[in-house]
């Protein structure tokens, strides 16, 4: 039975994976930082543990770590989204950002080496977006860090590669979740038509293609694009 941890996983995406991995038989661990109603509801249903930790900061994961011991694989998934100019944005807001999408990675990633490096084996999945890849206006700085995250992905392939580990990305589209609430119904409808399969993706689609690159065996260093065409 292999260990998993989700990060950010109390609600979307993250929660839609909890539930993917608990249902294949896995012993599945996530974080979550604000989310603590969500995150117990999910714990209930799912049978997985959940912690309460930041990504960004390095002694709770380290804490939390501590608590789970060695994983097989880890879903970097937890991240923010900020919406405005860059220009208006205060540096304290573009400083966060970067420091969970970015800097959380970069955490979990060090919690997780030890265990992957004396088994000389694991699998690291990163949650980026459509917008790292083509960069959205008025998402500069959630553009940046999902596009950082594509360029972690690939770096990390090469660099661990030959201690068996594998680290790969899923770049979500319009995925329906939180990150969505902001949006006019008729903005995601412009969004959906604009797609060619012809619909707005779900936290599932997401999920699905995150436990595909978790244990394809002989894929690294590969950016998914779970979008519906709407990037190509």
């Amino acid at each position: 039975m292999s260990t998993v941890l989700v990060t950010g996983g109390s609600r979307g995406i993250g929660a839609a994976t909890v539930r993917r991995f608990c249902q294949s038989g896995h012993r599945v661990f996530f974080l979550y930082q604000k989310q603590a109603e969500a995150a117990n509801r999910l714990a209930l249903e799912t049978g997985a543990t959940a912690i309460c930790a930041d990504v960004a900061n390095k002694a709770a994961v380290e804490a939390a770590f501590a608590q789970i011991g060695s994983v097989d694989i880890l879903i970097c998934n937890a991240g923010i989204s900020m919406n405005g100019l860059m220009s208006m944005m205060p540096e304290s807001d573009w400083d966060r950002i970067f420091d969970v999408n970015v800097k959380g990675i970069y955490n979990c990633v060090n919690a997780a080496m030890s265990g992957f490096l004396s088994k000389q084996a694991g699998s690291i999945v990163t949650v980026s977006s459509m917008w790292g890849q083509v960069g959205a206006s008025c998402e500069t700085a959630y553009s940046a860090t999902k596009g950082a995250v594509i360029s972690m992905t690939k770096a990390l392939a090469k660099e661990l590669g030959p201690s068996g580990i594998r680290v790969n990305c899923v770049a979500p589209g319009v995925i329906m979740t939180d990150m969505c609430g902001n949006l006019e119904p008729d903005v995601l409808e412009q969004l959906r038509s604009e797609t060619p399969i012809g619909r707005n993706g779900t936290p599932e689609d997401v999920a699905e293609a995150i436990a595909f690159l978790a244990n394809a065996k002989f894929i690294t260093g590969q950016i998914l694009g779970v979008n519906g065409g709407f990037v190509i």
